[in-house]
């Protein structure tokens, strides 16, 4: 089978899609199928993989990426059998109208919500849950319309959550068309770690209790909350210093909130790690938390689960559907500080039911196989594959 890969980002750059479609594509790759990978970015020249890829580069007006962007993908549409999608589905979209390929689409957020924000049509504080149900102006609307343009193109849709598969079906996306294939993470970037001590030592962290959070950094990801919080927090867990592991537009505001509240020294900004990195973050660290305004079905939140780092995690989205309450890790309402300070203090100063929640994330995770996420995706591409075959 020939599948030609459409994406906005992918592997070196950082982030949960990348990881998985880097992963996957090796997958795909290893069991026999031919692909061609389109992306955005710079940079990947000096890793070999199995497959073509070609870049995109940001460096230009927008305008102009796309339409190079579009152009590239119109070979890669002649030479395949199905079109993969993650996540990027305009393009894929209008050139089939011209050249008719069969498109499995991975959808793994709400692009109108998240352009809203960044451009400022909506305020930043606005909850993508009410996002949904509101009557927005005209740029807003315009934005839904191309997303439900290319959704309504796709002749099937992966989504990593049975939150989103709900979402999308509002969009007016039939629901037989959506299938559900939850993410999972490899274990071996896990394995072999060493202790905490060893994971500290290799990242030069000293010692005291170690808040982690991992995010891009925009608004919906909490941060700032977690920052506004954290004198509460150390009142109850003396010397505790929250690590912010990853970059976004928001990091200079989040820098100066840190600062504001005389938290400069009890606040780590590391910006984007090396991903080998990663691992040991979540090994260094006494618990892991994710104070998400949405989520899909979090990368992160899984990574925590394979390390073995109790999570508090905001019950928004896809957490609902990874952690149990109480058992796997802690769930708490989102915009609750009382909850999710109680919920922090827990786990930071009671370590033998944070243990014992790190312990039961891991067996819920071992259970999620990603042999079984490759399967899965490979039957749908499969199936769809052959329509390109059928005469007429």
């Amino acid at each position: 089978m020939r599948i030609a890969v459409a994406t906005g980002i992918f592997h070196p750059e950082q982030g949960g899609p990348a990881t998985y479609l880097y992963h996957l594509c090796n997958a795909l790759a290893a069991r026999g199928h031919v692909l061609e990978v389109l992306c955005f970015g710079e940079g990947g020249d000096k890793v070999e993989y199995p497959y073509r890829v070609v870049r995109i580069s940001r460096r230009q007006p927008i305008p102009l990426r796309l339409v190079r962007y579009t152009l590239a993908l119109l070979p890669m549409l002649r030479r395949c059998q199905v079109v993969y999608v993650n996540d990027y589905g305009l393009p894929p979209a209008v050139l089939t109208l011209l050249i008719h390929r069969p498109i499995v689409l991975k959808v793994v957020g709400d692009f109108a919500w998240e352009k809203a924000i960044t451009y400022g049509y909506v305020p930043p504080d606005l909850n993508i849950d009410d996002f949904q149900a509101r009557r927005h102006d005209w740029r807003v609307r315009l934005l839904q319309a191309i997303q439900r343009f290319y959704c309504l193109r796709a002749d099937a849709i992966i989504t990593p959550s049975q939150y989103f598969k709900g979402m999308i079906a509002g969009w007016g996306v039939p629901p037989e068309k959506i299938h559900v294939i939850y993410n999972t993470v490899e274990r071996a970037p896990f394995e072999g770690l060493g202790d905490q001590a060893v994971a500290r030592r290799r990242l030069g962290l000293n010692g005291g209790p170690l808040l982690l959070t991992v995010a891009r950094l925009v608004p919906w990801k909490g941060v700032d909350e977690l920052i506004r919080l954290l004198p509460e927090l150390r009142e109850r867990v003396p010397g505790l210093r929250l690590i912010v592991v990853g970059d976004g537009p928001l990091r200079p505001h989040l820098e100066q909130l840190a600062a504001t509240l005389g938290l400069k020294d009890a606040v780590c900004f590391t910006g984007q790690v090396d991903r080998t990195l990663v691992p040991y973050y979540f090994r260094a660290a006494d618990a892991f938390v994710l104070y998400s305004g949405y989520e899909g079905f979090s990368h992160v939140l899984l990574e925590s689960m394979a390390a073995g780092t109790p999570a508090v995690a905001s019950a928004k989205g896809g957490n609902l559907e990874l952690i149990e309450d109480g058992v796997s890790g802690r769930l708490v309402p989102w915009g609750d500080r009382a909850a999710l300070r109680e919920a922090l203090v827990e786990v930071l100063t009671q370590p033998d039911r944070a243990a014992a929640y790190a312990a039961a994330a891991r067996a819920r995770i071992e259970a999620m196989r990603w042999e079984t996420l490759v399967e899965q995706t490979e039957a749908l591409l499969v199936r769809y594959a052959t329509l390109s075959c059928r005469p007429g």
